[in-house]
């Protein structure tokens, strides 16, 4: 499908257009409706280069897509509008790279909604909560409060939820989102407010969910999964915007905070792989023509497109629901640890966003509004301050946007920025982005060494599975401190705070 051409030839189609920013021109793929734009440093640049001079040395035989072309192809999807957007912490995904962002127009007929830009682990995302502990609190219970968040919280790959469900509770829960959680008891009304779409997507419609996906989705519900999921208890390390972090009820460096990170699990999965069997056929029934099949779309407005739409909502809610009662897990196992109350902890969410998704939103383009549906994968909405769909506490601040790193190494928060507002349909990056693929890792460390390294640096670690450990070591990925600097630098999103782990729960 694509042209062979040599690493000087690909260069052409570059240029650089600010010390963060490079452009991608048309031609540099088949049929690009739009320009492509990717937004890097120094280090990360020479990653994105390296991968694509590699596949012109192998003549694009094997392997993965590099990202840059990935963006490119993405950018020749019908109904595609403004750029393809890749953020700093791209790496090839499945159609998608991880990373990229492609806004569709919802008024013309022939846009498309396509998995592949989501993701399979829908609405994969994370919160944050707060607490009123300090490190100095936590530091002697360390093992134990690890200990017990591993008791409370079920992980690993196939884990079984401990909040009892019936098939009657998931449908309810997959239409309802955290208002499922909430009239259960498992989630405080406060949360809610603090979700981004508050918790739950209101186009979400079990009926389109296959009976297969479901009954992958019930036993796991309120489980951390495995792979790149996490809880972790962190603590503030560093405040660069005291006034925004104050609006968190971030007071402090030393204060506790837990980050949880997890997705949809196997229900998710197979809303994914339902929906690309589906718009294969629609695909030959449309002729809509793509550069990647791993790209198979359907028209939005189309049966098989609207039907997507629906049940990746409901798998957004199966996420959000998930997240709020591994929440209700981890305020139990604080308050029991310190013998008191979750609400006496302040144990409050920040904030809780997606980093898996597509959905409708309105955003100014040269001077008009449209309205548009935004696939964001690998990605984070990052709305500026004074936009109607952020809450009341943080109007003044923007959008909070929680960046996890990788195991062992620091998180961030960042904020909403009104240039990223027009730059990048209000999304920034969501995390470090693999550097090695999982195999690669495998390879190329040992899980013992990664776990000495993780006790050297005092940090507890509790692992269902340590063989995956080494596809999550630090050295798998790009550093997170990068990508979050150049998003900082580009002006796309601010940073807020720093983070660093002191105890990790993963699958």
């Amino acid at each position: 499908m694509s042209v062979v051409r040599t690493y000087q030839e690909e260069l052409q189609f570059l240029e650089k257009l600010t010390p963060h920013s490079w452009r991608i021109k048309k031609g540099f793929v088949p049929n690009m409706k739009v320009e492509g734009v990717f937004y890097i440093n120094d280090p990360l640049e020479k990653l994105m280069f390296d991968e694509l001079r590699q596949f012109c040395t192998f003549k694009g035989v094997g392997g993965f897509l590099p990202g840059m072309k990935q963006i490119g192809n993405v950018a020749a999807l019908p109904g595609i509008i403004h750029k393809s957007i890749g953020l700093p912490d791209i790496h090839s995904g499945y159609g998608f790279a991880i990373g990229n962002m492609a806004a569709f127009d919802m008024s013309d007929p022939k846009s498309v909604v396509s998995p592949g830009g989501v993701g399979f682990d829908i609405n994969c995302g994370v919160r944050l909560l707060r607490t009123n502990l300090t490190e100095k609190d936590v530091a002697p219970l360390k093992e134990q409060l690890a200990q017990s968040l591993f008791d409370h919280i079920p992980v690993g790959v196939g884990s079984k939820g401990v909040i009892p469900m019936n098939a009657n509770d998931l449908e309810e829960a997959l239409e309802m989102g955290v208002d499922w959680s909430l009239r259960e008891g498992y989630a405080w009304a406060e949360d809610k407010e603090h979700c981004e779409e508050y918790g739950r997507m209101l186009n979400a419609d079990p009926s389109k969910v296959s009976t297969k996906a479901k009954k992958r989705g019930l036993p796991q519900l309120g489980t951390l999964g495995a792979g790149n999921h996490y809880a972790e208890i962190q603590v503030v390390e560093e405040i660069y915007n005291k006034g925004a972090a104050l609006k968190m009820g971030i007071e402090f460096p030393g204060q506790v905070c837990v980050m949880i990170h997890s997705g949809s699990r196997g229900f998710g999965h197979q809303v994914a792989t339902d929906a690309l069997v589906a718009m294969e056929k629609a695909m030959k029934r449309d002729q809509i023509e793509v550069n990647d099949r791993q790209l198979a779309c359907a028209r939005i407005q189309s049966q098989e497109g609207q039907n997507y739409l629906k049940s990746m909502a409901a798998a957004a809610n199966f996420a959000w629901v998930n997240r709020s009662s591994m929440t209700f897990l981890t305020r139990q196992a604080f308050a029991k640890m310190f013998n008191t109350t979750p609400d006496d902890l302040d144990m409050h969410v920040i904030y809780d966003v997606s980093h898996n998704i597509a959905k409708v939103e309105e955003h100014m383009l040269d001077g008009k509004q449209k309205t548009l549906l935004v696939h964001r994968k690998g990605s984070t909405r990052a709305f500026p301050p004074h936009h109607p769909l952020i809450p009341v506490d943080y109007q003044l601040t923007g959008q909070p946007v929680l960046i996890g790193g990788t195991m062992g190494t620091c998180s961030y928060v960042l904020t909403g920025t009104e240039q990223g507002m027009n730059e990048t349909f209000g999304t920034t990056c969501h995390g470090a982005g693999r550097a090695l693929s999982r195999a690669k890792s495998r390879r190329n460390l040992d899980y013992r060494t990664v776990l000495d390294s993780m006790e050297s640096m005092g940090i507890s670690i509790r692992v269902a599975s340590p063989k995956l450990v080494m596809e999550e070591a630090p050295e798998s990925y790009k550093n997170v401190t990068d990508v979050v600097d150049t998003c900082h630098a580009a002006g796309i999103s601010k940073k807020c705070m720093k983070l660093r782990p002191i105890a990790v729960i993963k699958g």
